[in-house]
């Protein structure tokens, strides 16, 4: 959060504060620029306030324009500007006696920054009568000071004092006051470790050290309004703000149309597959075509350098900041595979993008494969084609929109497309596409009941990116697909054997393996059929090695045991995301910045459902994850 101190306002008065205090009542959120150069964001839900001072002397403000960034990202926090001291004073007095009395008790808390070479935390403050909260305090803050053992933190001091300010400087109230307004103080003494002593910042650094100050900061403050007050407040994590910033919503805003000025996948597949298949099967699965891709929408250089030009390093929230930069990370390997489609680093980047394959993972495809025959190819009484699925997709959206009559998607029936995906919240479809009505029960559920619901959840959210996708969502989001598949019923063998055998496929491809040696491993060793080989094998060659198919197994691997863990299902379809996210989606729930989800597939009110959750608990292997 960038907060200006450009706005020149009035001195304060009675009548201005008390308007303030108004104002803070009725919308229980508000921000205001102040005299001096101050500024206010405080919640009327939380009973605490973060204070930083501005130096008099601008010198030494020029040094510590990094400490005031460690308090943006609270829900309640005061910058006091350098004029009318006395007017902040009777500012914080009346807020702490209007607060008081709504929570029985109020904290102040000022940070400010040691001297220049100090390697320890001072904390300030009453420490016979807010003893737990205190201890609470240094523990963190010696926990965090053990992450840095490179710098030789001291232990973090206690001191007893009347004393809270920093040093020169008058306090924020007397003591005689605090009792007056029913609040207490604590002065917190930072060791300014994260600027040189000419003031010159360690950027990099600084985001960690900031990071981590911030939790031992709301895990402390939690345990004073879980003692002393009577907010409702569950976790320290619900502590940060609830109305994303302007800055926020912007670099969200160009980090999704980065990502929607092209469709990855569209781009990766081949254009020809068709051509391809024909030719591999009359040459006795021998010649391979070289895959034609289409043309590029954009210009590489010109994307990343708009990409990189977000100014991420504003962001002082945590979890937004985190998850910012990872997609930019994520961003520049997609828009590097797109130009290095069919060389040797397109494959190298790719494992960079989905991760290599760990030995359970790998543990996991072999044993199925040897575990789950492959089955005869059956003759259905009902075969149904494109158009069949398209009605039953369009029953499906009606299903959604019982739940919500703003929802909408498109069913694409198209001749250049060779696989059923979902892109942007739509449906495409071959328009030769067959299948059984057990395999449209379960792929209606697969794109459209996970891919399509996602996809609608996240966008009613007010971070575009959890439509679009955080970092690596791919894994949870097939993962889920393919529970889906298994929870209807419409999970076969030869699908199971399908989603391990990308995953050998993809191994063999790491070993160096062609498209012809990895065809025959396929066909040869591990018994499938040709049609269902060369399907696997011009998938994971696309591009030059595109590994994003181990993401079903893995997917499923990661949600098995995040079930038998105790995890809950449904909170995994609020949108496009990782399971490593879930502590900062919970974060933002808790902080109420997102909103509940608005659909929830068809299957997760069945009892079957139950029955087939409780299986997976108690660890049913995956080989048994089929459906006869």
């Amino acid at each position: 959060m960038e907060v200006s101190t450009s706005k020149e306002t009035q001195p304060f008065d009675e009548n201005s504060i008390q308007k303030l205090i108004e104002e803070l009542q009725e919308k229980c959120e508000i921000e205001k620029h102040l005299p001096g150069g101050g500024y206010l964001h405080m919640s009327d839900e939380l009973p605490y306030l973060v204070i930083y001072r501005d130096l008099k002397d601008k010198e030494d403000e020029e040094k510590d324009r990094a400490t005031v960034r460690l308090i943006l990202s609270e829900a309640s926090f005061l910058i006091i500007g350098d004029k009318d001291f006395e007017g902040y004073q009777r500012l914080m007095f009346s807020l702490s006696e209007a607060m008081s009395s709504k929570f029985k008790s109020f904290l102040l808390l000022e940070v400010f920054a040691g001297e220049s070479g100090s390697r320890g935390f001072k904390i300030k403050g009453p420490a016979q009568k807010l003893s737990t909260t205190i201890n609470v305090f240094k523990e963190e803050l010696d926990e965090m000071n053990a992450g840095y053992s490179a710098l030789n933190f001291t232990d973090t001091e206690i001191e007893d004092s009347l004393e809270r300010q920093p040093p020169g400087q008058p306090p924020l109230l007397s003591l005689e006051q605090l009792k007056d307004a029913g609040c207490l103080l604590i002065g917190l003494q930072v060791p300014p470790v994260y600027r040189s002593q000419d003031g010159e910042e360690y950027p990099v650094f600084f985001r960690s050290f900031k990071d981590n100050f911030v939790v031992a900061l709301h895990k402390t403050i939690y345990d004073f309004i879980r003692i002393q007050t009577s907010s409702g407040v569950k976790s320290y994590r619900a502590l940060g703000q609830k109305n994303l910033q302007e800055k926020v919503l912007e670099i969200d805003r160009e980090l999704a149309e980065i990502e929607s000025s092209y469709q990855f996948l569209w781009l990766v597949s081949p254009a020809n597959i068709r051509t391809i298949k024909e030719t591999f099967f009359k040459s006795n699965y021998e010649k391979v075509l070289n895959y034609h891709y289409r043309l590029l929408p954009f210009d590489p250089d010109v994307l990343k350098r708009k990409l990189y030009n977000l100014k991420i390093e504003e962001v002082d929230d945590p979890a937004l900041s985190y998850i910012f930069r990872e997609k930019r990370e994520e961003l520049d390997l997609q828009i590097s595979m797109l130009t290095e489609r069919g060389l040797d680093s397109f494959f190298y980047n790719s494992m960079m993008l989905y991760g290599k394959i760990s030995r359970e993972l790998q543990r996991e495809a072999e044993t199925i494969l040897k575990e789950v025959p492959e089955q005869e190819q059956q003759d259905f009484e009902s075969i149904l084609k494109a158009e069949d699925f398209e009605v039953l997709a369009h029953k499906e959206f009606e299903y959604f929109r019982g739940q919500d009559e703003n929802f909408s998607s498109k069913v694409h029936v198209r001749d250049d497309v060779n696989i059923l995906m979902v892109s942007r919240g739509e449906l495409y479809l071959p328009s030769d596409y067959k299948l059984n009505a057990n395999e449209t029960k379960a792929l209606i559920q697969h794109e459209i009941g996970t891919h399509v619901l996602t996809y609608y959840n996240g966008n009613k959210q007010p971070l575009r990116l959890l439509s679009i996708g955080l970092t690596d969502y791919d894994t949870l989001q097939e993962g889920l697909a393919v529970l889906s598949e298994y929870l209807v019923g419409g999970l076969t063998a030869n699908r199971m054997r399908t989603l391990a055998g990308r995953v050998v496929a993809a191994s063999a491809r790491m070993h160096g393996a062609d498209f012809q040696e990895i065809f025959r491993l396929l066909y040869n060793d591990y018994n499938f059929t040709a049609q269902r080989a060369f399907n696997i094998t011009s998938r994971i060659m696309q591009g030059g090695g595109f590994t994003k198919d181990i993401s079903y197994l893995k997917g499923l691997v990661q949600l098995k045991k995040h079930l038998e863990e105790g995890g809950e299902l449904s909170p995994l379809l609020t949108g496009k995301f990782s399971l490593e996210h879930m502590q900062i989606i919970k974060e933002l729930q808790d902080r109420r910045v997102l909103s509940p989800q608005k659909l929830t597939p068809r299957y997760l009110h069945s009892e079957e459902t139950k029955e087939k959750l409780q299986q997976i608990r108690k660890g049913i292997p995956l080989s048994q994850l089929i459906n006869a």
